[in-house]
């Protein structure tokens, strides 16, 4: 970011549909067996005309297509939103147009139509190496066809990510440092490593699946941040690593409080109008966002003004997840006051003290030891 008193502005495409639902999934997703593609790409395409309105002086910095699996969707499809906004907003010379993809054969084949759609970058859902993994986190995929996808990615686009879960049931972590350097072996300038969690809703939660136990977690997440510095990709965020410059910057919208619209079933947004900004919801279920679309331009079903004190609470639950942490300038530009002028200063001391976090001149940041209790030393920052 060459401005560090703005964060960019973001355009999230969210496409519902699945092949199936993995067991540990709580997003927005569903499957479906028939889907009229003009149909929904008329609706996309009308949401975005409607939040343009909205935001005409934003220059757009990223475009990212979430889901569901966007890679279901026609290249087309995906062209046509992408000049849409383009012919909606300024864009930055550097947009970044991300689409999530699943690394199946029959989607992997597909990589090339989606690049000459003008997606630049590819974020595949591989989730694991390794056959039986896979099949208990009800993937499509097989860890070859794993494979064989990261390597078309990245000789089609000039920036890849994937996605892996670790602390599965009974996972170990000597087996997941040898998955994980494989997946150095096949990673480009991005890996987003996630821990498993049993979310409500979830079928493994209904199915009482547990994952590994908290001491094999916090070794694995040690071991994790240490051998991915060591590679060239360090931690930038909780659970992501990059390459220097290979940082996602729509999630660093977010991660940094800049403001974003949401479009598409279930989207969220923040946007900012006269000084005010407004949390943006978009109604979760599709078949009532495409009939509201329809009828009225949109699928908003709220549209709320936050406070001062809300806004500021969720650009430090958000900034401090960061390694970077609250920018000092960025902190000052977005909340109008310095960063030692809104926090408790006896809890700041505190928490310098006890090794939690660092205050110096770039802003404010956890320590190694902090990320590790992140959300204990949020919950300080805010409570006092």
């Amino acid at each position: 970011m060459t401005d560090r008193s703005v964060a960019g502005f973001a355009v999230y495409i969210h496409w519902p549909f699945c092949l199936s639902k993995c067991p540990y999934c709580d997003f927005n997703s569903h499957v479906s067996q028939s889907i009229d593609h003009a149909r929904w790409r008329a609706a996309l395409l009308a949401e975005l005309d409607h939040f343009a309105a909205d935001t005409p002086a934003q220059t757009v910095t990223s475009i990212f297509f979430g889901g569901g699996t966007p890679s279901l969707m026609e290249p087309e499809t995906a062209a046509a939103l992408i000049g849409r906004v383009r012919a909606r907003w300024p864009v930055a010379e550097d947009l970044e147009i991300t689409l999530e993809a699943n690394p199946t054969s029959a989607e992997a084949g597909r990589f090339r139509a989606f690049r000459d759609a003008g997606v630049n970058r590819l974020s595949l859902g591989v989730q694991s190496l390794e056959d039986e993994a896979l099949r208990f986190l009800g993937r499509h995929h097989s860890a070859a066809e794993a494979r064989a996808a990261l390597t078309a990615a990245r000789d089609i686009f000039s920036r890849t990510s994937f996605d892996l879960i670790y602390a599965r049931p009974g996972q170990s972590a000597a087996a997941w440092r040898r998955e994980l350097a494989e997946a150095l072996d096949l990673a480009a300038g991005h890996l987003s490593l996630y821990q498993l969690t049993i979310e409500p809703g979830t079928a493994f939660h209904r199915e009482g699946v547990s994952p590994a136990d908290n001491d094999s977690g916090y070794v694995m997440f040690r071991e994790t941040r240490d051998l991915l510095s060591q590679a060239g990709l360090p931690a930038y965020e909780v659970s992501n690593h990059a390459r220097p410059l290979e940082e996602c910057r729509h999630n660093l919208t977010y991660w940094q409080g800049g403001d974003y619209i949401g479009v598409g079933p279930g989207a969220h947004g923040r946007i900012t109008i006269n000084g005010i900004t407004q949390s943006v919801t978009q109604t979760p279920s599709p078949e009532r966002w495409l009939t509201s679309v329809e009828k009225s331009g949109n699928g908003t079903i709220t549209r709320t003004s936050l406070s001062a004190k809300e806004r500021f609470e969720e650009r430090v639950l958000m900034g401090m997840r960061l390694t970077d942490g609250l920018d000092r300038i960025l902190f000052r530009y977005q909340n109008g006051r310095a960063l030692e002028d809104s926090f408790d200063p006896e809890t700041l001391c505190r928490l310098k003290q006890e090794g939690y976090v660092t205050l110096d001149q770039r802003g404010l940041r956890a320590t190694e030891a902090g990320m590790v209790r992140l959300d204990g030393v949020i919950a300080a920052l805010l409570d006092a």
